[in-house]
């Protein structure tokens, strides 16, 4: 059986999905990190309570870099006038296509748009990370290091973050998170791995002397009197 790296489509809860049917936008999204990466969409989903604030032909329904950011720009403006508090790490998450933060951002409009509560919330990775797809894989089957970093750091995310250091930053933090999920395993299946016990857990361990039997107890406190 074949395992992608990472799931392309996700789920969101039914009563969003009809939230979103109702609409009747331009067009329905089918993959939601990729139609709503670039903006487009939310855009018109906002225009649709906001119309003195969003004209469609102000934004590029295109899949570049540029095209995104400058529909993100506008988006950004309408709800930091609006005191509109949409996490930037969810933005950023959605432009660059991370696990779970278009369904995330999807939701959060939802609710404050419709002022309604969701009643089945459609969990997502917070850290906007593969880690929990990872986790449902078998160990044989899990990504290596260097698949970890194609799959949790996007070029258009390099791109936009021209500065080097935060770039070696994001590396090393996916390095580090691989490098504690291989010590995971390890712990849960040392057979796979040739763990050997240390000395100490191969050491007989005897239970403290408060819980010996009362005959060893005797036997013990005899010998301490000789």
């Amino acid at each position: 059986m074949a395992y992608s790296q990472t799931p392309k489509k996700a789920g969101l809860p039914r009563e969003v999905l009809k939230w979103l049917q109702a609409l009747d936008l331009s067009f329905f999204p089918k993959n939601v990190r990729r139609d709503l990466s670039n903006g487009y969409l939310v855009a018109e989903i906002f225009s649709w309570y906001f119309p003195r604030d969003f004209h469609m032909h102000s934004y590029d329904n295109g899949a570049s870099l540029a095209a995104r950011q400058s529909n993100w720009s506008q988006i950004e403006r309408f709800f930091e006038k609006q005191n509109i508090s949409l996490l930037k790490e969810v933005i950023d998450g959605t432009i660059h296509c991370k696990p779970g933060a278009a369904e995330l951002l999807v939701q959060e409009i939802y609710t404050f748009l419709t002022n309604r509560r969701i009643q089945t919330i459609q969990r997502v990775e917070q850290n906007f990370t593969d880690k929990a797809y990872q986790d449902q894989l078998p160990m044989v089957a899990r990504a290596t290091a260097s698949v970890a970093i194609k799959s949790n750091l996007s070029l258009s995310e390099v791109i936009a973050e021209p500065n080097i250091i935060t770039n070696q930053r994001k590396v090393l933090a996916i390095i580090h998170r691989q490098i504690e999920q291989r010590k995971e395993e390890r712990t849960q299946d040392p057979k796979r791995f040739n763990v050997k016990p240390t000395l100490g857990e191969q050491a007989v361990r005897l239970p403290p002397l408060a819980y010996q039997s009362e005959p060893n107890l005797q036997m013990n406190t005899s010998q301490a009197a000789c």
